[in-house]
């Protein structure tokens, strides 16, 4: 039914009307390219390479229709697939490799075909061996740089035609010959080229290219027939007396060249960098192409489709193929909903080739390449512009990042154009790989501070509050991100071991921003530990329950080396358990017995006579360990003084599960606010510890307030301090932790 469909008449027009726009766009793309990839051979070869260029446009076309490509998208060779192809025949024809002394020119066109040929097969097994997702994480900066060589490159090679030479000059020797440049060809490829470049302000119904390529040639013409013909560089031309360079024309020339085998570097190699640049191009290419909301090309389907298609065009003398932006758009904007538009593309430039390719050769070398100068500026890559725009304006730290990336790009296309462009692809992946292993190598600890400053959430009296603030510098808390592997672990190591020189008596390392620990990350830590007790010193951990590192450095032997009671769920609960330890060494407080009221902070500057009549008001409580002193939501009545135990406030999250808000231990309060205002419970208090405690109800504080008006303005002259206190510690946390 949906084929039926397909067929109906209206879809038809829209997929014929696309195919013939599409086609209109693509022809004189892949025969500018291909001339491109073919001025190594010299001007005899001009032709043939425009027809490189259409035969791949046909090739990969109709080969991924076939293998089940149900897009819009059409195939034509590339800017920097071409410029790859153009750099290695020029490197073919000028080596002094045996085979080629022995078989000659043939033997070097037969190579060069030979690496699109396997580059082609490359591609389709990378796409078998579903590496898709994986040539996705070569360095952008690698991409940039050969994109931003591929246009420098192809805007310079066209100098020749736009100079008005009658022989194909290298651009290299432009400045040697002026005296044969001809204004007249360079004010054409001017007009061309402003034209294409604001063709939108002349109509938005024909796409720019044709506008600049139809203008440029009633241009060329009107001068010819005005009788300044000879002032004006040659049209295409049809193929002269070279022989075709098609690979099934020179096979018997394998005999003539024994020593091909002396190639076979050159010819590997440069497959496997046009495979891996090709599929790359292909892959970026297939999101920019595709409508918004339509359906995701598979990119390993795509792969192998398109390299089978590469290895058909190879066959029959064409240059690597993509997936072209330009034409795809076009087909898209004029109605095409199936891949028969792509059949129908193909099938008009199959008429060009066989039919229509005598009234082509009639093109302008001029308009053609003014209009390949223009999409040669437009593609120069727009990240890198952005880059340099936004180094200046960076952090100094992100902008020797940026800076380091801006190298790779340049060092990229300095390497394609001046060097040999395989070379220049895998160093810049070498280089991009050191300078990504420089990066992870860094410091892992996102943040660190002391516990003098920023202390865990449990609520203490004054007493242990001040020698906190005295002693909490010992504990230090590293907050870690990233992969924890052989380039970073090492230099988290050289970090404790530098931080904890001084007074320090444990060290926290939150993981729970850890993405991957190696197995020697594993014994860096294992190292870690070792080194800190050593110089007795204690390490642990906060590390989320659900967190996929906890099995593995268990299993590894880490949790237990360190001890799982040093082992907790976030950041506040190892913190706490530090500042105990600190206390318990330095301090008695909070052990023994309950602690009576007269000690209680909440209860300074009373004297005994007061405290004893407070205590009438009071009513004392005890809680076992579990049980809730009260819910979130509750009517707030009572106000609660620990006297031994703890308990801990929690917030619960409509997703499930609850937050720790604090813990309150012997000789602090929570309930307050209930006081105050009667507002509803804001949270829910549990019992951590068999807890003991006073509790001083609303009415009972209104009776005292009434009884003994002193008495309970000094409570609450105590309360202001203790929650301007907290105020202040929770800015000074916050202040902390925001710099």
């Amino acid at each position: 039914m949906n084929r039926i469909r397909e067929l109906r008449p209206s879809r038809l027009r829209a997929d014929l009307s696309g195919g013939l726009a599409s086609a209109a766009v693509a022809i004189p793309l892949a025969m500018g390219y291909g001339m491109f990839a073919f001025s190594a051979l010299g001007d005899s070869y001009f032709a043939f390479g425009a027809l490189a260029g259409l035969y791949a446009a046909v090739s990969a076309g109709i080969v991924c229709v076939v293998l089940g490509d149900r897009t819009t998208m059409i195939y034509a060779p590339r800017v920097t697939t071409t410029f790859l192809l153009g750099a290695l025949l020029h490197n073919l024809v000028g080596a002094n490799a045996e085979g080629l002394r022995d078989g000659g020119l043939h033997v070097a066109i037969l190579a060069f075909f030979a690496i699109i040929l396997l580059g082609g097969a490359l591609q389709a097994v990378f796409g078998m061996m579903r590496l898709g997702s994986l040539l996705r994480f070569t360095p952008h900066p690698v991409m940039a740089g050969l994109q931003n060589a591929a246009a420098a490159l192809l805007f310079l090679v066209q100098l020749g035609n736009v100079c008005g030479f009658d022989r194909s000059i290298p651009f290299t020797a432009v400045t040697e010959h002026l005296a044969e440049v001809k204004p007249l060809s360079i004010a054409v490829a001017l007009a061309t080229f402003l034209v294409m470049w604001n063709a939108r302000l002349i109509t938005t119904k024909i796409p720019p290219l044709l506008v600049g390529i139809g203008i440029g040639t009633a241009l060329y013409f009107g001068i010819a027939a005005a009788g300044f013909g000879s002032h004006l560089g040659p049209v295409i031309g049809l193929p002269g007396t070279a022989e075709s360079p098609a690979p099934l024309n020179h096979v018997g020339n394998l005999a003539k060249a024994p020593a091909l085998f002396s190639l076979l570097p050159l010819i590997v190699g440069g497959a496997f960098a046009l495979a891996v640049v090709s599929a790359l191009d292909a892959l970026l290419c297939a999101k920019l192409a595709m409508p918004p909301g339509g359906q995701k090309v598979d990119g390993n389907r795509l792969l192998i489709r398109l390299g089978l298609g590469n290895m058909a065009s190879a066959c029959f003398g064409g240059i690597t193929s993509g997936i072209n932006i330009g034409p795809s758009i076009v087909n898209r904007t004029f109605g095409a909903k199936s891949s028969l538009s792509v059949l129908i593309n193909a099938a008009v430039v199959l008429a060009v080739i066989f039919v229509l390719f005598p009234v082509v050769s009639y093109m302008p070398r001029v308009v053609l390449s003014a209009t390949i100068m223009v999409i040669a500026v437009q593609h120069i890559d727009p990240w890198s512009i952005d880059l340099v725009r936004r180094i200046g304006a960076a952090a100094s730290r992100q902008r020797v990042l940026m800076v380091l990336d801006l190298i790779v790009v340049a060092a990229v296309a300095l390497l394609s154009i001046t060097i040999n462009i395989v070379l220049a692809v895998f160093i810049g992946i070498v280089i991009a790989i050191a300078l990504f292993i420089a990066r992870v190598s860094r410091s892992n600890i996102r943040r660190l501070y002391r516990c003098d400053t920023i202390r865990s959430r449990k609520a203490r009296g004054q007493q242990q509050t001040a020698l906190l603030e005295k002693l909490g510098a010992q504990i230090l808390v590293l907050e870690l991100q990233g992969a924890l592997f052989f380039g970073s672990a090492e230099t988290l190591s050289e970090d404790i071991e530098r931080l904890t020189s001084s007074a320090t008596r444990t060290v926290i390392l939150d993981l729970r921003r850890v993405t991957e620990i190696d197995a020697t990350g594993m014994r860096i830590l294992r190292e870690i530990q070792l080194s800190l007790a050593h110089r007795h010193q204690h390490l642990a951990l906060a590390l989320a329950e659900s967190s996929e590192l906890a099995p593995r450095l268990a299993g590894a032997g880490i949790i237990d080396i360190i001890g799982r009671e040093r082992l907790f769920v976030d950041v506040d609960r190892a913190m706490e358990w530090a500042e105990d330890d600190v206390l318990r060494i330095e301090s008695k407080e909070g052990e023994g017995d309950a602690l009576p009221l007269a000690e209680i902070d909440l209860c300074s500057g009373l004297a005994g006579a007061q405290i004893a009549m407070l205590e009438g008001y009071m009513r004392r409580t005890t809680y076992a360990r579990g049980s809730v002193i009260f819910r979130q939501g509750d009517a707030g009545k009572d106000l609660f003084i620990v006297t031994s135990g703890r308990a801990s406030a929690r917030l619960h999250q409509p997703s499930g599960g609850d937050i720790r808000l604090a813990t309150f231990a012997p000789g602090t309060f929570f309930g307050e606010l209930a006081i105050l205002d009667a507002g509803p419970r804001s949270a829910t208090v549990i019992a951590d510890d068999d807890v003991g405690c006073y509790v001083l109800g609303e009415a009972k504080f209104s009776a005292l307030m009434s009884d003994a008006p002193l008495i309970a303005i000094r409570l609450l002259a105590n309360l202001g301090r203790e929650l301007s206190g907290r105020l202040r510690r929770a800015n000074r946390t916050i202040h902390q932790l925001e710099s």
